[in-house]
């Protein structure tokens, strides 16, 4: 089996997923906006473009001729995806679930009212009138995101009325794509957070990873561990619900759908068509293949007999402190080494801006260890290695 693929965003999930390919014996073409991004450092070619622009998107894939695409971010021209689907190009997963999950309010209208899935109340507004009447409709405190953005940008809380003009602001400058619109969300009062790493298959049944608990600051991962405490009950409400919503978007390849844990039941909250920045603590061995194995895998149409636990772990971001610094400088690789059942991945990347995560901190134990104890163990290995001579904000 040999596959030419297209790799349209070439981050640090890129990065272990051409890594993963590669030991398949596939041919990768790794595109991102700018130079030496870390996927590229290990595809067989790369290409430099703006994926927001459909013609030249056009124009690479009318150079390359690719077997597959696989989408890694959000910020690309994903409409176009329907016309390569219609040549005979592999779209991961679908055309469809890369341009419902892009947009929030397709992927929330599917979940809530197509498929009845549990969500928090939500409403949309597209001028600053309507976000002020929907947020008193909804209640403070309430979440607030622009309707296309990942990673967090533009996402804020709404706890006081002095913050709603902020919240509009942000969101109308950090979201992604033309669309001038927010979604407005009730804030649910949860007790966690978990990602539950959903793999659909070609010709197989749809498999579920044990769940990652997680921890965010400003939208964005800090932590994960696995497995996440949970019940019986609510792994079974979860995972009926990634079933639903992942065979409604179709496709094979690897998910990651959030959900919060409530005193009262599950809620579905979010769905990536990739793998999951959460699902970087499977690189501490957690599982008996990572979720870029996985995603290989499932992409590639190889059967995936079972997922098994095979310890428990943790993983913890390093970030850069200090902005646009060209070719970073890590110290403190021998401090962090020196921990029994530890790793730690830096990604590559070629300049820093505040809060990037550049590498990430891993720790491990038996299937059956605590993962306190390891997520106490990968913050502190996350603690020794500066970006630039500065700690990580994060610890």
């Amino acid at each position: 089996m040999y596959k030419k693929i297209v790799l349209l965003g070439s981050g640090e999930l890129g990065k272990e997923l051409v890594i993963a390919l590669k030991r398949l014996g596939q041919y990768v073409i790794a595109v991102d906006s700018y130079k030496n991004a870390p996927a590229m450092q290990v595809a067989d070619e790369c290409e430099i473009v703006n994926m927001l622009d459909g013609a030249e998107l056009d124009r690479i894939i009318a150079k390359h001729q690719p077997d597959i695409v696989i989408p890694e971010i959000e910020a690309i021209r994903t409409e176009r995806f329907y016309d390569y689907e219609q040549e005979g190009i592999q779209i991961v997963p679908s055309a469809k679930a890369a341009n419902f999950t892009m947009n929030r309010k397709q992927i929330r209208d599917l979940a809530a009212k197509e498929l009845g899935l549990r969500t928090a109340n939500y409403l949309y507004a597209t001028t600053f009138e309507e976000f002020k009447s929907a947020v008193n409709t909804i209640g403070l405190p309430c979440v607030v995101k622009p309707i296309m953005s990942s990673s967090g940008k533009g996402q804020s809380i709404v706890r006081t009325e002095d913050d709603i003009q902020k919240a509009w602001d942000a969101a109308m400058t950090q979201g992604r794509g033309k669309v001038q619109e927010v979604i407005i969300e009730e804030f649910i009062r949860f007790n966690s957070e978990i990602t539950l790493l959903t793999v659909t298959q070609q010709n197989g049944p749809t498999l579920f990873c044990p769940s990652i608990g997680h921890r965010q600051e400003r939208g964005d991962y800090m932590e994960s561990w696995q497995p996440a405490q949970i019940s019986n009950e609510d792994v079974n409400a979860a995972q009926g619900m990634a079933a639903k919503i992942t065979e409604a978007l179709t496709g094979a390849g690897i998910w990651g759908v959030e959900f919060f844990l409530t005193d009262t039941g599950v809620y579905f909250s979010e769905l990536s068509p990739r793998p999951h920045d959460t699902g970087m603590v499977t690189l501490a061995g957690t599982q008996n293949f990572s979720e870029f194995e996985l995603h290989a895998r499932a992409v590639l149409g190889l059967p995936i007999p079972e997922i098994t636990l095979e310890r428990a772990g943790a993983s913890y971001v390093i970030l850069a402190a200090s902005e646009n610094s060209a070719q970073p400088i890590y110290e403190g690789l021998r401090e962090a080494a020196s921990f029994p059942e530890t790793d730690f991945k830096i990604f590559g990347k070629p300049y820093t801006k505040q809060y990037r995560r550049m590498a990430v901190a891993l720790a491990y134990t038996n299937k059956n260890g605590s993962t306190d104890q390891v997520r106490a163990k990968a913050k502190e290995v996350a603690s020794k290695i500066t970006v630039n001579g500065e700690v990580s904000p994060s610890v």
